[in-house]
């Protein structure tokens, strides 16, 4: 049968918009121009967004985190976590949380924090009559058991708040950017270990990173808190005992340690009137 020309290419080009519209066609290209291009290699938000504080500040890696026996990466808690009911007290003021940031299961309640802050206070005023007078004061505080640390004889009340918000966390483990997020945390950082310690004493409202801490304060070092701080990592001497994520001997070793380290390359610091 003989077809005409023009019908012929008329039915053609019927048939390739049909078949273009069954595949579903692109605003980006065709199929096979897709095909061509080079394929984008995928990168985890995780990966390609630094690690973020609740106020927006970035986190620096820690250059000290090797020595601090951090958790394998991806992990946001341990079974073998200190329980937190074990801890004397907490910090008073939670940091605002940052979005899709969720409290650690097994962390105390608020009702629990309150309980644990009057126990606390009431063993610190006993602890102060009963020193009074006496010829032989301790000059420093010192590791006991269990890792935690005891005040020294005359500190004041918010050194042994500090203290205090030390000892609850004194065994957690090392979790970079914990502590951040929020004050209630499964695992801290170093910049997240100094902040809660501190803020259980009502010095700080939320946590800050080191680099933050090398201008926070005082300049130089203070009659019973001295922090030493860098853009990378952040450390304290409280009541002359180190506090410090760095050096511990063990994942859930203690954060309070009798042993020196080298202080080069830190600013010093210490809060106002401390």
């Amino acid at each position: 049968m003989r077809v005409d020309a023009p019908r012929l290419r008329l039915a053609v080009a019927m048939a390739a918009v049909l078949a273009v519209a069954g595949c579903g066609a692109s605003t980006s290209g065709s199929a096979g121009d897709r095909a061509a291009a080079p394929a984008k290699p995928k990168v985890s938000a995780k990966a390609a967004t630094p690690r973020a504080t609740a106020g927006g500040v970035l986190l620096a890696r820690d250059p000290e985190e090797k020595d601090s026996f951090p958790l394998p990466a991806g992990t946001r808690g341990a079974k073998q976590a200190p329980r937190p009911s074990a801890a004397p007290a907490a910090p008073r003021r939670k940091a605002k949380r940052a979005a899709g940031s969720e409290i650690s299961p097994g962390a105390p309640s608020d009702a629990e924090i309150r309980a644990e802050l009057k126990q606390m206070e009431k063993a610190v005023k006993a602890f102060n009559r009963g020193s009074r007078g006496s010829s032989t004061a301790a000059v420093r505080a010192a590791v006991g058991g269990g890792g935690r640390a005891q005040a020294p004889s005359g500190a004041p009340d918010v050194i042994a708040r500090i203290i205090s918000g030390g000892n609850a966390i004194a065994k957690f483990p090392y979790i970079w950017g914990g502590g951040h997020g929020s004050f209630v945390d499964s695992g801290y950082d170093c910049s997240g270990s100094v902040s809660y310690a501190l803020a259980a004493a009502g010095l700080l409202d939320s946590p800050l990173v080191s680099g933050q801490f090398a201008k926070w304060g005082a300049r130089g070092p203070g009659k019973w808190v001295t922090i030493y701080a860098n853009a990378g990592h952040v450390f304290m001497y409280v009541a002359g005992l180190r506090f410090d994520t760095s050096g511990r001997d063990g994942p859930f070793g203690s954060r309070w340690q009798n042993a020196p380290r080298s202080l080069t390359g830190f600013e010093v610091r210490h809060p106002v009137g401390l």
